[in-house]
């Protein structure tokens, strides 16, 4: 079975990537085929509201840009787990212009009935986190997929300097259990 991550990030060594690697693990030690993506390295475009989308047969978007191996990779995943940092309290920008275009697939409900988990991590405590697992969660349901939560929700985090997560044993347990309880139910999906 296929996992897909998605890190949206900008920064090497960030916090939500790191718990996104933790949240993964399950899976490769399990045998699963792993993809993590990481933003930061790849070039995506805002969508451009132009409806192109629905007059490009066999091609998602006019727009060229890496989308399209994320638009591959949604097709290929059996389940998928999103970290963001939180940047005024909600989504970072490459990850808002990845779950925008979206649109250029939604016909094909690739992502439909596949669970999902989400990962946030903000430096304060005023809710900016929740804002963010809400707003992917949301995302997810749009697409019909299966919200799946960690021990409450998805997995949440204050952290300000990058690699500050990995002195919060807790937080990484957190991913570890999120990453268990979706391949849990992508199992459970599959037999």
């Amino acid at each position: 079975m296929n996992v897909l991550g998605i890190s949206g990030t900008p920064r090497e060594n960030g916090n939500s990537d790191i718990l996104l690697e933790y949240s993964l693990q399950p899976f490769t030690k399990s045998g699963w085929s792993v993809r993590h993506l990481r933003l930061r390295e790849m070039t995506i475009h805002p969508c451009r509201a132009c409806d192109g989308c629905k007059e490009c047969k066999g091609n998602p978007c006019i727009q060229s840009d890496d989308m399209h191996l994320i638009y591959d990779a949604w097709r290929w995943c059996d389940a998928l787990i999103i970290s963001t940092p939180v940047y005024s309290r909600n989504i970072s920008a490459q990850m808002m212009a990845v779950l925008d275009r979206h649109y250029g697939i939604r016909e094909d409900r690739s992502l439909a009935g596949k669970p999902g988990g989400a990962i946030a991590v903000g430096a304060g405590t005023a809710g900016g986190q929740s804002i963010a697992i809400t707003a992917i969660y949301n995302w997810m349901l749009s697409c019909g997929m299966i919200c799946v939560p960690g021990e409450l929700n998805g997995v949440t985090a204050k952290t300000l300097d990058p690699g500050d997560i990995l002195k919060q044993p807790d937080r990484l347990r957190q991913a570890e259990v999120l990453g268990r309880n979706v391949m849990a139910i992508a199992t459970k999906l599959r037999s």
